[in-house]
């Protein structure tokens, strides 16, 4: 197989994962890795894992690799984050989102961002957010409208 193919066969993966279409994308990104490994192969291939077999610690360290030789890729981060995200750790998929928006702007990273919501600032800052006199009056103020 061609450099050519390979490249080839790597960006119709990309583009059916990024169409939510990952059973096709992992089938695409098993088949070259055969032929040879990109951090944007090695990447996607985690997130596809992650995805359909819910294999999120191989998964995680795939991106955390593809990371590892190319820190400046926002789509890096993007498929670390929604690996995060399928996982269950909401609070470690923001982080990284975050950290992937310092380094570039990306369109799906924000939209996933705004998908997530934000969290309004708690009613007394002094205190720990979860704490009864900030749940309670937050809620109350929320209901009255004053928030």
């Amino acid at each position: 197989m061609s450099e050519h193919e390979f490249m080839q066969m790597v960006q119709s993966a990309v583009a059916a994962a990024e169409q939510d279409n990952t059973l096709v994308a992992l089938v695409h990104l098993e088949n070259a890795t055969h032929f040879g490994s990109t951090p944007t192969l090695t990447s996607y291939l985690g997130y596809c894992l992650a995805r359909e077999r819910r294999q999120f610690k191989t998964a995680s360290g795939l991106c955390i690799e593809a990371l590892k030789q190319e820190p400046e890729q926002v789509v890096h981060y993007l498929n670390l984050g929604r690996i995060y995200l399928e996982a269950g750790q909401k609070g470690l998929a923001i982080k990284t989102f975050r950290k992937g928006l310092r380094v570039g702007r990306n369109r799906i990273i924000v939209r996933e961002l705004k998908k997530l919501g934000f969290r309004k600032q708690p009613v007394f800052v002094a205190l720990p957010r979860s704490h009864p006199l900030n749940k309670y009056s937050g809620l109350a103020f929320s209901f009255l409208g004053a928030r």
